[in-house]
């Protein structure tokens, strides 16, 4: 029986587990095509102090945390710094915001419960949530994790609030000719699906792309011949934005099951 990834080329564009991810295409019939898109993720402690001691004196009357990996390192760093106390105090002398299961189950931990999370894990769950909110002239102390979350950004810099982004990982480019070889493979029809396992891999992609004025070619080929697979919602969320419409996500969110369910994608269209 022909299997679901018989002679597609399937793109992986994470930078973990990919001899793992490769077989399971293989197993399915796929050629798998190693086009890492995710640039190493660093510690950026150095980077960060300044701005948890500025917010340790200053406060701030919101405190919007995106990711339970970076609340945890915050909380770590500011007890390495002996500020852990006035650090949780500002936190819970501000109104506090969480996007993400993680995220929300690390504040409880330590009996902080925030007045405003999303509702399905992602960040424009996160902005329809504060849509009710006034930020004119607000203080706002942001978490993010290693990127820009320009939708969350953009919302509170309309809303005239006056933002201390802190971004306890920061993420280091991918290489730039691996960027422009997925590019070319898909604008030659030489990739049939393209696996991403982050929104900073959506970003690497379409970033290059309109740093070289090929967006619009990009978005279209996934329209066209070319399937953009997501290992979960936000970056589904992250596809979106750029445009990509047609897409797969897995309703478990693991790579094994976004394989699977390519597969079963392709199988389905075999039998029709």
């Amino acid at each position: 029986m022909k299997k679901g990834l018989t002679g597609k080329r399937v793109a992986i564009c994470g930078s973990r587990k990919i001899e793992e991810i490769s077989t399971l295409i293989e197993k399915q019939g796929g050629i798998p095509l190693v086009r890492p898109l995710q640039g190493t993720v660093f510690f950026a402690e150095n980077e960060v102090e300044p701005d948890v001691i500025k917010f340790v004196e200053e406060g701030a009357d919101w405190v919007i945390f995106t990711t339970g990996m970076g609340f945890e390192a915050l909380l770590n760093l500011a007890g390495k710094w002996n500020v852990e106390d006035p650090f949780l105090q500002r936190i819970r002398n501000a109104k506090v915001a969480s996007r993400g299961y993680k995220t929300l189950a690390a504040l409880r931990k330590l009996a902080i419960e925030p007045i405003v999370v999303d509702e399905d894990g992602t960040t424009k769950g996160l902005v329809a949530a504060l849509e009710n909110f006034n930020f004119s002239g607000k203080r706002v102390m942001l978490q993010l994790h290693g990127e820009e979350a320009h939708v969350l950004t953009n919302f509170l810099q309309n809303q005239g609030a006056i933002i201390q982004k802190i971004l306890p990982y920061q993420h280091i480019p991918p290489e730039e000719k691996v960027v422009a070889q997925l590019c070319e493979d898909l604008q030659s029809q030489e990739c049939d699906a393209v696996c991403f396992t982050t929104a900073a891999q959506v970003h690497a992609l379409f970033d290059y792309a309109r740093k070289h004025h090929i967006h619009k070619d990009i978005v279209k080929c996934f329209s066209g011949n070319s399937l953009a697979a997501a290992v979960g919602k936000v970056t589904a969320e992250a596809l979106r934005e750029e445009g990509v419409d047609k897409l797969l996500v897995p309703e478990k969110e693991r790579m094994g099951a976004m394989v699977v369910e390519l597969s079963q994608y392709y199988k389905n269209l075999q039998d029709t």
